[in-house]
Order: structure tokens, then sequence, then C-alpha cells
């Protein structure tokens, strides 16, 4: 299908009409010369001031098409809808991981070493993704059915968790950048599941598990760990960096619902934790006292969530306020802010994503700076394939579970430098040349479609995004269309049944930290050794690495 070019539209008024007059003749005016002239100056004058004092009356609408035209470049209201303001300039630098990368996690240490991690390989790259390294040795988890991976922007500590069988999770951290690592199990009992595991940290607060008198953290920041067994969510603190949880236990309440799924674990810098169970209306649960207790904010009455349901995610800024990122009903990209921290959340739901784009899934985020947000998704503008036939025989809605053969989905970046103003303004880039996925991907794992060339699972539950100390953007994701079906012209869906995994972080741009301004790239341009490239400011034309 061809793209669709954003046409904007702006109201402008016509500059008033000059009114310099000069006579006709020369010499002197007869009386009848000087009263005609008189009458015309009288007009004249009538005429202006008519002007003046009705403009809003007399003022023509023009229309002035926006200053840029690519259609992979999108900036938008809080609806989703074209606004003629220039978008920002940022130039994204693509790397190709080289293994599996399905559910992959992202983090960066102070030294700017890049982990990926995902399945049982925490993979590392310390020169901008120019090669990347499985950094696991032998006390590493030799498997797994469900990894996730988290760097402790204080510590740098590095941790590499996976699920070992339905009861057991193996948590495994390097202090020294992946050169050395150690572990423990964690067994949650003999009845299962163990999934859906994360792992986040965050500041000690004087309440609660952090109570003087209570067992002394010796590391210096809290450490969580949530899962869900059955139809519940738990989460565990642990004061030693991650190696024994002593505390904690089930949350009640919402958080038995949706079959107890969740999203990412994320702590403000005031300490509040947040966790984003899997429910029909967009809600998250919270912890002010390091995990003893926890409440429950819905939000998002108005948006709503599909069915079936991804993982939402909260981002905290420098100053805790939060940004709950989710799917909604119609399939856009919705956010809730809060501003004190997390106690109350916007009555109507923000869209981030545009119009054009109808149909998404794996929404990611990260926050600098007050306002300074940057957002990842998967999503199709194949509009015209809206309430055609979906895989199951009915109208499709939009609903990625179900999406006919035609549809493609890209990978987009969406950025906010003002997005707790009342009217903010998003910047999306669709970064990806080829697709990610073609076709359906199954979102409910009890329902998945293997007749096309093998499962439509192949990119299982998330993608991830984090900003390093610097507040550049990275972004992991699992590509399903590598090798012949990104060259394709025309793949089809049992060409895309891959997990690559794959990373694109920000070369150049406004960091999500105001102080730093202005980023230049990392990478030097003449690097020979380098095979990535960056993508052109404007044109942003997508580059894979060979294989």
């Amino acid at each position: 299908m061809a793209e669709e070019e954003i046409q904007d539209a702006e109201l402008v008024e016509d500059d008033a009409p000059d009114a310099i007059f000069e006579p006709a003749m020369a010499g002197p005016f007869t009386m009848v010369q000087a009263m005609a002239f008189g009458l015309v100056i009288l007009l004249l004058s009538s005429t202006v001031l008519y002007y003046v004092f009705s403009s809003e009356e007399v003022v023509e609408l023009e229309v002035v098409e926006p200053e840029y035209n690519d259609p992979r470049v999108f900036v938008t209201d809080s609806f989703g809808m074209p606004v003629d303001e220039a978008p920002l300039e940022i130039d994204y630098i693509f790397s190709d991981v080289g293994e599996t990368g399905k559910e992959p996690s992202i983090g960066v240490t102070s030294n700017g070493c890049m982990f990926f991690i995902a399945m049982e390989k925490p993979m590392r790259s310390c020169d901008y993704g120019a090669s990347w390294e499985n950094t696991a040795d032998i006390t590493q988890a030799p498997f797994t059915s469900d990894p996730y991976g988290w760097v402790d922007p204080v510590t740098d500590r590095i941790f590499n968790i996976h699920m070992m069988g339905l009861a057991t999770t193996w948590i495994g951290w390097s202090d020294d950048n992946g050169e050395s690592w150690l572990g423990n199990p964690y067994d949650s009992g003999p009845i299962p599941l163990n999934d859906h595991i994360k792992l986040g940290s965050g500041p000690w607060v004087d309440a609660g598990y952090g109570i003087p008198g209570q067992l002394s953290p010796f590391y210096s920041e809290a450490v969580y760990f949530c899962y869900n067994k059955l139809a519940g969510i738990f989460c565990y603190t642990s004061y030693d960096g991650g190696a024994t949880f002593p505390t904690g236990g089930q949350i009640y309440g919402l958080a038995t619902t949706g079959a107890g799924l969740h999203g990412a674990i994320t702590t403000a810098p005031d300490g509040t934790v947040y966790v984003t169970p899997r429910v029909a209306t967009p809600a998250v649960i919270l912890s002010k006292d390091n995990g003893l207790t926890w409440d429950t904010r819905e939000m998002g009455q108005d948006a709503s969530t599909p069915n079936p349901r991804k993982n939402s995610e909260v981002a905290t800024d420098s100053e805790s306020n939060a940004y709950h990122i989710w799917t909604g009903a119609d399939q856009g990209i919705y956010m809730a802010r809060s501003t004190d921290s997390g106690d109350t959340w916007d009555s109507e739901s923000i869209r981030i994503s545009p119009a054009e784009v109808i149909s998404t899934t794996f929404p990611q985020t990260d926050a600098g700076d007050p306002g300074r947000i940057a957002i990842t998704y998967l999503g199709s503008e194949n509009g015209s394939l809206l309430n055609t036939t979906d895989i199951d025989g009915n109208n499709w809605n939009g609903n990625g579970h179900y999406a006919p053969n035609g549809v493609h989905y890209h990978l987009y970046v969406t950025y906010s430098l003002n997005a707790l103003d009342e009217n903010p303004i998003f910047h999306t880039r669709r970064v990806t040349d080829d697709p990610v996925q073609v076709g359906a991907m199954c979102l409910n794992s009890g329902d998945c479609r293997s007749d096309q060339g093998g499962s439509n699972r192949n990119l299982l539950d998330f993608n991830d995004l984090h900003i390093d100390l610097e507040g550049r953007v990275y972004i992991a994701f699992a590509d399903g269309c590598i090798d012949a079906c990104a060259s394709s012209p025309d793949p089809q869906p049992a060409d895309s049944r891959a997990g690559r995994g794959s990373v694109y972080f920000m070369a150049n741009g406004p960091s999500l930290f105001l102080d730093v301004g202005e980023m230049m790239s990392p990478v030097p341009a003449s690097s020979p050794e380098m095979t990535n490239e960056i993508i052109p400011r404007v044109e942003l034309e997508a580059v894979r690495q060979e294989e």
C-alpha cells in the first residue's frame, strides 16, 4: 500500500493592505477637484477603519503545507493528530546483535558498555554495537524459558535472570562489566508457576522494610524481584543486591486478576516502586515502603485496553513524576501522568501514537528530566486493511493478534520534550526500513498459529527501552523479518518467523536530560572497524548490518 504523507494546515492572516495615495494631477486643486479628492480619502479611510475594527470577519484561511514531507515522520498532539511544528532532528544507529533476541532487555553501564540480555546469553558491546560477545560463564543459567536483564544505574551491577523450569529462577549478577559473574537460584516453592520474572532497583526509603532497626541494607539500592504464580503477582525485596530475597510475598487486590501477568518494575528517585498488572482498565500497583505494602491506582477508563493485551510500563523522571504507557482498546499508544508520586493520575488519557498508526503493541518507555520522555513500540500504518477479513474470518479492528497477512509491523520511536504540558507535542519516527513482523503476531500463548511457516509466537512478549546517564536512548527489539524477508518486495507471514536480537540507539539529537543539551554521535564517522551506519537525519534510511 502506498504510504500516506502527513498533511497539515495552518491558519494565517493576510497582511493589511497598504494605504498610500498620491494625487493624479499636478498644480493647485480646483474646488471640485478638492471636494472629489476629499471624498475619495474619506471613503478609503472608512474602508481601512472597517478593516481594522472588523478584522476577525475578513480573515481568509490559507492552507500551508508543513515544512517536512517525510511520510516516516510524525509530529502530533495529545489526540494523535498532526500539528505544524518542525520535527526533532534525531539520528539512530542500528546494530545487529547476531543472536536470537526474543524478549530482550537492554541496559548501559557508566562506561558505555551495552548489555543485551535475551534467552540465556548476556550479550555485551563496548564499541557502540560494532561487535557483540556472550559474557556468560559457568555460573550462569545454561538454559531458560523466560529471560530478563537489568543494569543498576547507580552501582553498575548487571543482572542476568532466567527461569529454570516452572518453579526456580536463576539470578546472576556481575560487578565488572560482565568479566565475571555470580549467581543464586530463587525457588518459588513446589506450586508452579514462576513466570514473567522481572527485576529492578532503586533508592531505599525510611518506611516499611527500610525502617531503621529492621534488616539493615548493606547494598546501596533496594532490589525488587516480581513474578507471576497462578493468578497472583509476587514481589520480594533484597537487602544484599539480589543475592537473596528474604522479605515479600503476594500482592492482593487487583494484582490477583488478569492471571497475575505484569510488566517491568520501575523505581522513582523518591523510592516509589511501580508494577503494572495486565488488566482491562489500565492500572499501576505501587509501594512507598520498599515493597512492604502495595496500593492500586486505576486510570485510562476512556482508552481501556484491548484483548488480548500486553504489558504496560511506567517511566519516572528525575523529579519522580510518573508516566504510564499502554496500548488502548483502539490499538493506539496512550499515556497518563502523575505529579504526586502515583497518588493521582490524569483523568483523560493522552494519545502518543499518530492517528495513522492503526495497530500497536509492545510499548516501552523511559524518562529523563521532567517532561522529557521516549517511547518505542511496534506499529502498523496499513489502515486500508481495517475491516477486512482477519485470520479468524472476522472484520479486523487493528488488533495485532488477528492481523491479516498483508499487515506490516515496524519499530516506532516517539519523543516528547514537554510531556507534562497541558498540550504536549509528540515527535514520532518509523525507524525500520523493512517490517519487523508480517501478519499476525501471537499476543496470547494459548492461541498461537502455526499454519504459515511456523508459530507466530516468534517475538514473544516484549521489547525494551532505556537511557544511559547522559540521556541517550537505547532500544532492544526482536526482529522477525531478516535475511530474504528483509530484502523481499513482498514479504509474507511465513517469511517473518525469526527473532533476531537488534538494537537502535540515538546518535545525534536532544538528550533527555536538559543540561546535556544536543548530543553528538559517539561513533567516529571514519572508523574503519565500524559496520553499523548512522541513519540520515531526515530521510531516516534504516540500515541493516550485513550478515
